[in-house]
């Protein structure tokens, strides 16, 4: 049961008279967002590049005609202005959900700055044209409020929380974590501007757990094949990360799209882990047969070697991540939102069980 009961009560009179846009609608929290909403028996406009990509959207589909709500999809571009107008139509919850995740790219402006945060105002500026939009769900991240671990001994109470912004990403160190802080700056700047919708947001860590597709990709994907795959074979670092499962986080949005006092920044993680705890845990699930780490790579080695492997892990990244916990107050999400998180083992054994069931491990 991932939301508390008294947040589900408030949840079974929500209105569904209304329909709600997704932006970003094949995406990974996407999905699993979509089919909270399709079972609350609500109507989905689903925006997405290519509507006529049949195989992309093969996962949604099925769930519009087997869950009780209506899914209709719509085609938009994220960097065109305009794009969510006939998407938006009528709208009055929209959850933009649409930004890249990537940790390597070869130009960070480009790819990850312009999109997150152009994204961001073309998607809000739009419900600023639609009358019928009281409420916008942005999809942010913990990356909005730390670059690194150790960023948390400077603040205030020595832990992260919604009251911490990310003051020390640039696109030369954690670019990720820099466009995913002016996005969401940009996002606040345009809602206190107005006075029709309300803003809310929520900032998940590292999302995991199974897809509502078995070909979902992306860097959630990379990191568990990674695990299993005998990349890692030789021994994981202790680099400490906040885990949350994609299905939480799916109940976050849907609890802060229609709980009516609900507003602000939600720090969205069930739990504090790392690479090689992550491992650990797998490791006694999946057995032996799998190249899962157990020994944990000292740091010196990680110092040395990690810019090697991936230019994205640069020294100072080890040294302001590894051998630091993530350390985290969610408070919030529990006390505002009504969740109740998932074990962590759960999380991985459901992610695990479905990589090694659609073939993707061998």
């Amino acid at each position: 049961m991932p939301l508390n009961a008294s947040t589900q009560a408030l949840l079974a009179g929500l209105e569904r008279s209304r329909p709600v846009l997704v932006t970003g609608a094949t995406g990974y929290v996407a999905g699993q967002l979509i089919r909270r909403l399709l079972e609350e028996g609500l109507t989905v406009h689903a925006a997405v590049r290519d509507p006529g990509n049949s195989e992309r959207l093969a996962a949604l589909m099925a769930l519009g005609e087997r869950l009780p709500g209506e899914l209709r999809v719509f085609a938009s571009d994220l960097l065109k202005p305009g794009s969510y107008a006939q998407a938006m139509a009528g709208c009055g919850v929209v959850f933009h959900t649409a930004s890249p995740f990537v940790v390597s790219v070869l130009d960070p402006e480009r790819d990850l700055v312009r999109p997150a945060v152009e994204g961001t105002r073309n998607v809000l500026e739009e419900a600023n044209r639609h009358a019928s939009v009281e409420r916008v769900v942005l999809t942010s991240s913990c990356a909005a409020i730390y670059s690194d671990n150790a960023d948390a001994l400077d603040t205030p109470r020595g832990c992260f929380d919604e009251s911490v912004w990310n003051t020390t990403a640039s696109l030369e160190h954690q670019a990720y974590s820099h466009s995913k802080t002016l996005a969401e700056q940009t996002a606040w700047q345009i809602a206190e501007q107005q006075s029709r919708w309300r803003l809310v947001v929520i900032n998940p860590s590292l999302v995991l757990g199974p897809a509502i597709s078995d070909d979902t990709r992306g860097e959630s994907f990379s990191l568990m094949t990674q695990l299993c795959d005998g990349t890692l074979r030789i021994g994981a670092p202790d680099y400490g990360m906040g885990v949350v499962d994609v299905r939480d986080v799916a109940e976050a949005h849907l609890a802060a799209g229609f709980l009516p006092t609900v507003n602000g920044r939600h720090l969205v993680a069930g739990h504090s882990s790392s690479f090689i705890e992550l491992g650990r845990t797998l490791r006694r699930h999946a057995g032996p047969q799998y190249a899962i780490p157990v020994r944990q790579l000292p740091k010196w080695l990680m110092w040395l070697a990690g810019p090697l492997a991936n230019k994205a892990v640069t020294r100072k990244v080890v040294a302001r991540n590894v051998g630091h916990p993530f350390v985290f107050d969610n408070t919030r999400s529990r006390e505002q939102l009504g969740l109740i998180y998932r074990p962590l083992e759960t999380t991985l054994h459901d992610m695990f069980d479905q990589l090694e069931a659609s073939g993707r491990l061998s």
